[in-house]
């Protein structure tokens, strides 16, 4: 799903800012009537189904194959009676396209909202359409292995009480997390009550590092901008959110993390569970830093996890994160090739299956050369002189490859892929001097809007390239236009028709979402403020987790030339941590050194909690739960110079 989702995409989702009736939600869909669908975007979205192969209709079998039943209830609802899901959401995706929505997507959101209980094979079963990914059953001797329990509790247990209804009350015997992003493990709470004693919980090598740590350090960046790339505040409908290209949308539940028992190392790794057969490829770097497909030999199943889409992926994600690379993807797959030889049933945490061995080598075959191509020809071309903005314009997959469904852009792009896969090698800087030290916008903004002949003159060249349809060289201009002037409401206006458009003819659902969040953003709509981080996660970190994120919420500013050191000792964890604060850096290191100003005793799990939720710490001192020894005002020094994340600051305004 992205490789740093947990802090950032759990913290926006625990906000319960996915649901509707907000203030924000009313006011982004009273601006999406604002515009209607201008001739040139018929003409685009015209030209899209032209070119794009309708008459292949393979998708909709396999997503339609094995289907059991689905809830009675659309409405799956938290403890509190909040709505964390409604599975008929999506249900106007019917009939031919509006001229509000790229017909491909359309299509692709037609059959990825297939929702329900679907049979895989004898002994496999898929809950599909309750959350932005699947969560796989496989019937073992005595219970249920759950691969990939979802976002949120809610979701997950749902999922778990549907699959007893339709095939019968048995306990979950194994979990299995495929990786670390936070769909595939977040609602794992929701069906451990259900698990036997002890119950085995596996995870490729490197998870629980993999799935804390990544995100800790920027996840209140991305949480702001996986508001913006998951449409998080617009309405689904066709002319707003159509869904995310690999699900139709992310629950806002009660997440967590369950900690993995035992890791995989190896590919080639088998084992057995519940009686079943298991063989693992490990593929680290890849979608995420820790991930594995699976296969089950004795009944030719192979589940390749995120590695295999039914769009093309991210090899950067839009609300930020670590470039991925693009080359150990594509060998990953053709390794899965032979790994998984002769499987008859394929299936994936994001989508629907594939089904026939051939059907099978041949979307993998392909799968691997889109991210084949695209790695080797942006090389070839950053070492012809180009730069990551004239690659991504000039790049097209062969044709081959772009007649095939999956290999199309609804999640990822070939044109921020081979942008990614130029920063992956070369970084941001494109070698031109000029760009060694950019203006800011706000002051390159008024510069620019000042050479054009002043503000009145940018919004008539913006006005004619609008009318001439042409919107990208309309938004270029009027983003100078905003950032020079705020103010400047006839620019704020006509910039998010400009999106609105741009959005209505976007193949890319992600696209789609962040022209639409800043179309409405720009109208006025408020966004949505981050909570703090849910207890199940924040518990995850480990004591350097927990410092690295202090050392980056430090205000140099505010501590000026102070020196302090302070130890902490959290006897619940045989643990010690000294931190020294001096040239406006703050260095933590373990165990007990020097001579602390002030020494903090205390459960980590209160310590986690007071830094991180805000709950006072004076109780705990109070009561003799923790003590400071020394000079007490050191503590609070401390707390003093920690900042506070900003969200939500401003992106498309100044």
């Amino acid at each position: 799903m992205g490789r740093r989702m947990l802090t950032g995409l759990a913290v926006v989702l625990a906000a319960g800012c996915c649901l509707g009736g907000s203030a924000a939600f009313a006011q982004t869909a009273a601006a999406q009537a604002a515009d209607p669908p201008s001739a040139t975007t018929r003409a685009v979205n015209e030209a899209a189904r032209a070119a794009a192969p309708f008459q292949d209709r393979r998708d909709y079998d396999f997503a339609a194959r094995g289907f059991v039943a689905t809830r009675k209830d659309p409405l799956i609802r938290a403890a509190d009676g909040r709505v964390v899901w409604d599975l008929n959401t999506f249900s106007f995706v019917d009939g031919p396209a509006p001229d509000t929505v790229n017909p491909s997507l359309w299509r692709h959101a037609q059959v990825l909202s297939r929702a329900g209980l679907f049979k895989v094979s004898d002994r496999i079963w898929q809950v599909r359409g309750f959350d932005i990914a699947n969560v796989t059953f496989v019937k073992g001797d005595k219970g249920w292995i759950v691969i990939d329990p979802l976002t949120a509790d809610e979701t997950a247990r749902a999922a778990y009480d549907l699959v007893t209804e339709q095939l019968g009350k048995r306990p979950v015997s194994a979990i299995i997390y495929t990786h670390s992003h936070i769909d595939h493990f977040g609602g794992a709470d929701g069906i451990l009550p259900f698990a036997v004693p002890g119950v085995p919980i596996l995870a490729p090598q490197g998870f629980t590092e993999a799935a804390v740590g990544e995100n800790v350090i920027a996840g209140p960046a991305m949480a702001r901008r996986a508001i913006y790339q998951f449409g998080l505040t617009q309405p689904k409908g066709p002319t707003g959110s159509m869904g995310s290209g690999i699900g139709m949308a992310v629950a806002p539940g009660t997440q967590g993390l369950v900690p993995p028992n035992r890791e995989i190392a190896k590919t080639g790794t088998e084992i057995v569970l519940d009686g079943v057969k298991l063989r693992f490829q490990v593929t680290p770097g890849t979608e995420a830093p820790a991930e594995m497909n699976i296969g089950f030999p004795d009944w030719k199943v192979a589940d390749l996890a995120e590695n295999a889409n039914v769009t093309q992926h991210n090899i950067l994600t839009p609300r930020g994160a670590v470039v991925r690379n693009a080359k150990a993807w594509a060998q990953g797959l053709t390794e899965a090739i032979d790994f998984f030889a002769g499987a008859e049933v394929m299936i994936t945490s994001h989508g629907w299956p594939r089904f026939g061995a051939a059907e099978i080598t041949d979307f993998l075959g392909k799968h691997r050369d889109a991210y084949a191509y695209l790695h080797d020809q942006t090389v070839r071309l950053m070492n012809q002189g180009l730069t990551g903005d004239e690659i991504a314009a000039k790049l097209m997959l062969p044709k081959a490859l772009q007649q095939e469904w999956y290999d199309r852009p609804y999640y990822g792009s070939l044109s921020f892929n081979a942008r990614a896969v130029y920063q992956f090698y070369m970084g941001w800087y494109d070698g031109n001097p000029v760009h060694l030290a950019p203006l800011p916008p706000e002051e390159g903004g008024r510069r620019y809007v000042e050479a054009l002949g002043g503000a009145a003159r940018v919004r008539q060249l913006a006005q004619a390239a609008y009318d001439k349809g042409d919107y990208a060289w309309a938004a270029e201009l009027l983003n100078r236009a905003v950032f020079a002037d705020a103010g400047d409401t006839a620019a704020r206006d006509l910039l998010a028709r400009c999106y609105q458009q741009l959005a209505w003819q976007s193949e890319n659902s992600l696209w789609r979402n962040m022209y639409l969040t800043g179309a409405s953003e720009l109208r006025g709509a408020q966004p949505p403020a981050a909570s703090a981080i849910s207890p199940g996660i924040a518990g995850s970190l480990t004591p350097d987790q927990l410092f690295d994120v202090l050392s980056v919420r430090f205000v140099a500013e505010k501590a000026g030339d102070a020196k302090l050191r302070l130890a902490f000792v959290f006897p619940d964890r045989n643990a010690q941590v000294t931190v020294t604060v001096a040239n406006g850096v703050l260095i933590h290191r373990p165990g007990v050194i020097g001579a602390p100003d002030a020494t903090l005793t205390i459960k980590y799990a209160d310590l986690v909690a007071a830094l991180l939720r805000g709950q006072p710490l004076a109780p705990k001192i109070a009561s003799g739960e923790a003590r400071i020894e020394g000079q007490p005002a050191a503590f609070a020094q401390l707390v003093s110079w920690i900042d506070k994340p900003a969200p939500p600051f401003a992106i498309v305004t100044p």
